[in-house]
């Protein structure tokens, strides 16, 4: 699988999880939605966004960066950041 393809897959799979969070049909979750502004979450959403993608995806991602994750490409740029940090060398 090339990048692009890895790249549509994590945003099928970040889009599934978030609409499940925010209950809502995956359809109705755009890229640049805002989740408080458009679509009702409050930080309780936010933290269990955040504890799904941390256990689905194996990533650990401080709660810091949830002030940066309101739309979904953002969830997406910081799961890319974290998941490239945590690719082992050996």
């Amino acid at each position: 699988m090339n990048n692009a393809d890895e790249g549509v897959v994590r945003l099928d799979q970040l889009r599934a999880l978030v609409s499940l969070v925010l209950e809502l049909d995956e359809g109705e979750l755009t890229d640049d939605g805002l989740f408080v502004d458009d679509y009702g979450a409050d930080s309780l959403s936010a933290i269990e966004i955040l504890a799904r993608i941390e256990l689905e995806m194996g990533l650990d991602i401080p709660q810091g960066e949830l002030a940066g994750m309101t739309t979904l490409r953002e969830v997406d740029s910081v799961v890319r950041r974290y998941a490239s940090s945590s690719v082992s060398h050996d």
